[in-house]
């Protein structure tokens, strides 16, 4: 065993035996959480509304502060056993709860009609349910974190209905749909699409079996009609790339030479598969009323129906908000803090000491944002207006629609295309107020496509990028040189590279191509665009970059950023809590804290 693989088990099992106290409070970062301690003193003394002081269960019957209405089992301050609690908009939960979290098995009902009936698990709809919608719509069938996952069925409003595999709330796997006029087909889905092997039987007896993408016929396929005859080649919605022959049977009477593919989808562009109704609000989302605590005055405390303890203003989207204020001065309150603990995982008296957060934390203030503005006068904001100009060049480029299936010619290095951008313009260039370059995208039929494999969408990319907004400019620049470049909306980063670092990512770029295509749900950064500005002068300069999505972009708030590279080797940061803030970048030995995952999230992390 090596030393550094050594130093890594010590180091794993260090963490390990600071956390055995830990695990058993650690919960799941997606809701299982436990609750923060609230005694029998914190409650008024109101034995006659049914407060049990010796802190056995027992039936209670409450109307809320706010109006709410419980009525069912109770203990140690939280509803326990069957209950029924109403919410002053409608909303009604009738079934089981522990601990102030729904769960096991119960039904959920909104105010527009729409209800759910079936198991829960901390608060969300997990496990096998029915829901219908208020149009009517019925699933019934496996759920996960209040997401379809697994086996189910749905029928639609409308009449169709889907019989198969689903994941993370769209139909993925095998399954069949069936429209409302008989049509129908069975095979291969991804991401809620036809995707895949499968086979379409229209309600007049036709059948096409073979390959499909985006919901239509592409690649090897057979079209067959009931007397026999079929029509076999390869299929494409671009009429360039369709061959094929046609073999009429032997009860035909004639050879139906002149029949058109294109028919095909002209009859499969009416059908549409249905868009499940959106549920305005989820059970995990429903917040439990204030009760007040005789210590310290009437200052309110909230339980959500999962048992979770927060404070402030119920608003839609409280659950996104990790940190709130409940509008006094004195900040947050302990209780908040102890969730956010639980929320992360992060044990509440274990946490390594240097960042202790059993210490009074402060919610992240409103800072400037990370990076220098490019502004007129900047350094660099020359080459961003030409890299501005070249991207919005490159992607507006008119070019013929290529299908997932690449040549290998794509991914040669020498497929490149130099473009020439003179400051009064050209045919092919617009004028600008620049000096003139030169710019050089590498393999453009490459990152074209992968924008489209990753649902970019090219209006939304300029925009980005080449907008209104400037690019803003990281201080400092990481350890090969690199300077790093952001949009003004946060989405995209473009790093500068050398050109050793072009040659190895473009002998890279075809196993990176595969690899994003058969792993749609992978961590692995998404790359969408590799170019070169040549700048004038005698040096002639040459500045190469990529640009990527943002991995940090998010609409939580991030009060630790933790760089991770799996070594124990100088992997620790040397700066105590008061020199950190929300923007210090941390490494693998600051990081003591342990994260569960639901099994199914787990499988598929690892997967």
């Amino acid at each position: 065993m090596s030393k550094e693989h050594s130093g890594v088990l010590r180091a794993w099992e260090s963490t390990m035996r600071k956390t055995q106290a830990a695990k058993k409070r650690a919960n799941n970062i997606f809701g299982i959480t436990s609750m923060a301690n609230v005694t029998n003193n914190d409650l008024e003394d109101d034995t006659d509304k049914g407060v049990s002081i010796s802190g056995e269960a027992y039936f209670a019957e409450k109307i809320l502060p706010n109006g709410d209405y419980y009525t069912g089992q109770w203990y140690d301050n939280f509803p326990d056993g069957q209950g029924k609690y109403l919410w002053t908009d409608g909303c009604m939960y009738l079934g089981e709860w522990h601990k102030g979290k729904t769960m096991g098995k119960g039904r959920f009902s909104w105010p527009s009609g729409a209800s759910y009936e079936g198991e829960f698990k901390t608060g969300y709809m997990d496990g096998t349910g029915t829901y219908i919608g208020s149009n009517g719509d019925t699933y019934k069938g496996k759920w996960v974190m209040n997401m379809k996952h697994g086996h189910g069925i749905l029928n639609y409003s409308n009449g169709d209905c889907y019989d198969g595999e689903w994941r993370r709330g769209l139909q993925e796997g095998h399954g069949k749909y069936q429209w409302q006029n008989k049509n129908y087909y069975i095979g291969e889905w991804k991401t809620g699409v036809i995707f895949g092997k499968g086979i379409f039987v229209w309600s007049n007896g036709n059948t096409y079996d073979g390959y499909w993408e985006d919901g239509m016929p592409k690649g090897n396929g057979t079209y067959q009609w009931p007397d026999g005859s079929f029509y076999v080649g390869n299929w494409s919605k671009d009429p360039d790339e369709q061959n094929g022959t046609y073999y009429p049977s032997e009860s035909s009477l004639a050879a139906n030479l002149e029949w058109d593919p294109t028919t095909v989808y002209n009859e499969l562009a009416g059908c549409k598969i249905c868009v499940g109704e959106r549920v305005s609000i989820m059970p995990s989302q429903k917040r439990l009323a204030t009760w007040y605590s005789s210590k310290g005055g009437d200052k309110p405390r909230r339980m959500s129906a999962d048992g979770r303890v927060s404070v402030g203003v119920e608003r839609p989207l409280d659950k996104m908000s990790l940190w709130e204020n409940d509008g006094n001065s004195n900040g947050l309150r302990q209780v908040r803090r102890d969730l956010d603990c639980e929320l992360l995982g992060i044990p509440h008296n274990d946490a390594n000491p240097k960042f202790n957060l059993g210490l009074p934390l402060k919610a992240p203030k409103l800072e400037k944002r990370q990076g220098e503005t490019i502004s007129k006068g900047h350094r660099n904001y020359e080459l961003m207006l030409n890299l501005q100009l070249g991207i919005r060049h490159s992607v507006g480029r008119p070019a013929p629609a290529t299908s997932f299936d690449l040549k290998a010619s794509a991914f040669d290095p020498k497929d490149k295309i130099w473009t020439r951008f003179p400051r009064e313009g050209s045919k092919y260039t617009p004028p600008h107020q620049s000096y003139e370059f030169k710019w050089k995208d590498y393999c453009p039929v490459v990152f074209r496509t992968l924008r489209k494999l990753f649902k970019v969408d090219p209006a939304d990319y300029m925009i980005s990028i080449c907008g209104d907004n400037a690019l803003r400019e990281l201080s400092s620049p990481g350890k090969s040189g690199s300077f790093f470049y952001l949009t003004d909306d946060d989405r995209y980063m473009i790093k500068t590279m050398k050109k050793s670092e072009v040659k190895m990512f473009l002998r890279m770029l075809s196993a990176y191509y595969n690899h994003v295509r058969s792993f749609e749900n992978t961590l692995v950064i998404k790359y969408y665009g590799l170019h070169c500005v040549k700048l004038p002068g005698t040096t002639q300069k040459k500045v190469r970059f990529i640009i990527m999505g943002n991995l940090l972009r998010s609409d939580y708030t991030i009060h630790r950023r933790f760089d991770l590279k799996g070594s124990s080797l100088g992997r620790i940061t040397e700066k105590n809590e008061f020199e950190t803030d929300n923007t210090t970048i941390l490494k693998d030995l600051d990081l003591n804290f342990i994260f569960k995952l639901q099994k199914a999230w787990y499988q598929e992390f690892c997967w």
